[in-house]
Formats: structure tokens, C-alpha cells, sequence
């Protein structure tokens, strides 16, 4: 980003996995304050997290009808200050974000934090909604050893579930630019694909029946106490 080596050329495709939250120079470079990559935001990536600096610095490189897809921390999707500023200004000015896809934990090595991909596009089809899509669940992937796999079928959901912008229960939601808008843009997936499963609790017949035999039983025995209660007050007994 300090030495940029193609900042005259523009790319159809843009595939990037960078370094997560590295530190730059940022606002201790006062020419970034003026370089076109970056000064349209209105704020600078924070120094020790440039996530949102690669994401600028490509965006610049991509063509109008390119599309770009990137890896991020989790992070890159609620944090506020600068990072909320240049996120809002990308959808809500740019309306450049195309999908959110979150992916397990564990399927880098150099890493075992959860991660998402974000997809860019400058001219986007369906410009009045963006798809989110939890890749992350038990069933969407496997162990491979120490580390978390994409099966091949996993990769063409993911797939044909950005294609076909489909909401799909617990799995993918297609969010208009106002529900996004009104989350103050805020891209947290579990926001917006609700994955909460509510846990099934066995009933075990024969332990219910014993429960109530005991209840007869001490019912019994309280009726018997206050009865005896009454007796000495010289009251009526309720029952």
C-alpha cells in the first residue's frame, strides 16, 4: 500500500487473502490523507488495523465490471470509528458490497479465528439488497486433523447460494440496503441468518409419573400440617 506497483492498471478479478489487522502507516503518512485510494472515505484505516486499507487500495485496482473477493477477520463487520465510517460509505455511497460469507473457524494455518469473505462489485446486478451466508455451521464442513475443510459440496452451496441470492433457513438471508441501513450498518452475519437451534429435551415418561407420585405424597402431608393449623386457630379448614 506504501508502494503501490500498478496503480495505473484495473482488474477484472481481484482474489486477495491479506494479512489480518497488520499495522501501517495510516494517518503517520500524512500523504494518504490526499491519495485517491483512500481520501473519498472521509477517514483513514486505523494504524494497527489496515483491513479495511487493502480493502480501499483494491478496490481502486478494480474495473467497473470486476468483481473482487476477499478474506477478513470477523471484525471487519461491526467495528466502529474509522472502519464504521469507510464501511457505510462503501454500501451506503458506494453500494460496492455484493455478499457476506462466513466461513468455520480453523481452515487456515496460520490462523484458527473464524473468517469471512467479502465480495465487492462496482456495477452489481441486484443493486438493492446484499447476501449474507453462514458457512460456518457443524454441517457445512469437516475435520481434517488440527484443521477445518470446505468439502466440495460446501464450496458449490456457498456457490450457488451467492448466484441465486437465496434465502435459505438457517443457512443465507438476502438483506435489502435498508434492513442493513437500520442495523446501523452493522454486517454482523448472526444479524441477519438466524441459526439459533432450540434444543430438544428428552421426557422420560416414567420419570414424569414418579415426579407426580412424589408431589401426591408431600401434598398430602401439607394439607395434613395446615388442617392441624386451622384446628388449633379454631378456623374452618379450605379444603
Amino acid at each position: 500500500m506504501e508502494n503501490p506497483q500498478h496503480l495505473d492498471k484495473r482488474f477484472e478479478a481481484v482474489v486477495a487473502n491479506p494479512p489480518f489487522s497488520a499495522h501501517w502507516k495510516g494517518n503517520k503518512n500524512p500523504l494518504n490523507s490526499t491519495d485517491e485510494r483512500f481520501s473519498q472515505y472521509g477517514r483513514l484505516a486505523p494504524n494497527t488495523k489496515a483491513d479495511y486499507a487493502f480493502v480501499q487500495h483494491m478496490i481502486y485496482q478494480l474495473a467497473d465490471n470486476g468483481t473482487m473477493a476477499t478474506v477478513l477477520p470477523h471484525g471487519v463487520l461491526f467495528r466502529g470509528a474509522a472502519e464504521g465510517v469507510i464501511r457505510k460509505y462503501l454500501i451506503s455511497e458506494l453500494n460496492y458490497l455484493d455478499a457476506v460469507i462466513g466461513l468455520p473457524a480453523n481452515i487456515f494455518y496460520g490462523t484458527s479465528i473464524p473468517t469471512c469473505i467479502l465480495v465487492f462489485k462496482k456495477c452489481r446486478e441486484a443493486d438493492d439488497n446484499v447476501v449474507f451466508i453462514d458457512a460456518s455451521g457443524d454441517d457445512h464442513y469437516i475435520k481434517n486433523g488440527n484443521q477445518n475443510e470446505l468439502r466440495d459440496e460446501d464450496v458449490d452451496l456457498i456457490v450457488d447460494t451467492y448466484r441465486n441470492r437465496e434465502t435459505i433457513d438457517k443457512y443465507s438471508y438476502v438483506a435489502i440496503l435498508e434492513e442493513i441501513a437500520e442495523n446501523d450498518y452493522n454486517l454482523n452475519i448472526s444479524r441477519y441468518v438466524d441459526t439459533f437451534e432450540e434444543e430438544e429435551e428428552e421426557i422420560i415418561l416414567e420419570d414424569v409419573s414418579a415426579n407426580l407420585k412424589q408431589l401426591d405424597i408431600e401434598l398430602v402431608k401439607v394439607n395434613k400440617e395446615i388442617a392441624g393449623y386451622c384446628e388449633e386457630l379454631g378456623i374452618e379448614t379450605p379444603f
